[in-house]
């Protein structure tokens, strides 16, 4: 069984993410975890000093955040209504990081699933904060849905890699488990700057290559090109319907994904985005 983390503002595109994860686990024994997180504005010490009506203004926020989780959960009822699918819902008075991290820990969670947008162009998306937060610091898989996306019942993979990992089965898994169940080809691609691979870089090659042994998977290989350019190439060559990177320190990914570039990235990316960490919590 797995443990599915979906958190939400409520508003559509976190419907749409929703959406894309009942579609996507259809056929597995899930529980999925809906999560609200609140942290109201005027809720500071000075006031709740003086004044006892600020814990009933967390009150009625909760009340309100509940509500609408149970509008959520009948709303996932009546479209989708999955005996494969239990859910559990709850409103805590956290940030969205902290909280997904406590509940990553909590309840073994396999995976979160949240929308993002902010469209800079026709085909570009701009990660928001909070997807950007989560990345970096939760040690679980984490899958963002761009705003819009439907999903569809093919999912051929786009696996960029430098070959610096010495890659363990627990961070290939997901992408094992997804290409066998969609019957789905994971193309792995390596962008170099005209350097030969290192013999490091080789065995970790050769090891990647073991791990997808029982699936479907093709290397690819290309030079002096911006990762974000070959990524974007190879879109336009190739269907992919998921992108899937792993958050490595010592990985150039690491630098170009999420320091410098993470917060001005026009980055055409039109397909969901599943980030995995090099260390998971529930190891």
């Amino acid at each position: 069984m797995k443990n599915i983390l979906l958190p939400t503002d409520f508003s559509e595109n976190s419907w749409n993410a929703i959406s894309y994860a009942l579609h996507l686990f259809k056929d597995e024994i899930c529980t999925f975890h809906l999560l609200h997180t609140y942290t109201p504005i005027v809720y500071h010490v000075e006031y709740v000093m003086v004044s006892t009506s600020q814990f009933d203004l967390a009150d009625v926020i909760r009340e309100q955040a509940l509500k609408s989780l149970k509008d959520f959960e009948t709303r996932i009822q009546e479209t989708f209504n999955n005996p494969k699918h239990h859910f559990e819902s709850r409103a805590v008075f956290n940030t969205l990081t902290l909280e997904i991290s406590e509940q990553v820990k909590e309840n073994k969670i396999d995976y979160v699933v949240m929308g993002t947008k902010g469209a800079t162009g026709a085909k570009e998306i701009l990660f928001g904060s909070n997807t950007v937060h989560v990345f970096k610091q939760v040690k679980c898989p984490v899958l963002a849905v761009p705003d819009g996306f439907r999903f569809e019942p093919s999912l051929d993979i786009l696996f960029p890699t430098d070959y610096e990992i010495d890659y363990q089965n627990k961070q290939i898994q997901p992408m094992v488990e997804l290409s066998k169940s969609y019957q789905s080809t994971v193309h792995v691609l390596n962008v170099s700057y005209g350097k030969d691979l290192t013999e490091e870089q080789k065995r970790n090659m050769a090891k990647l290559g073991s791990l997808f042994k029982n699936i479907t998977s093709r290397f690819h290989s290309v030079k002096n090109q911006e990762i974000t350019k070959a990524i974007s190439d190879f879109q336009n060559k190739t269907r992919i319907d998921l992108l899937v990177m792993i958050n490595n320190k010592h990985s150039f990914f690491e630098n170009l994904f999420f320091k410098s570039t993470i917060n001005q990235i026009g980055f055409h990316l039109n397909i969901p985005f599943l980030v995995i960490p090099s260390k998971m919590a529930n190891n």
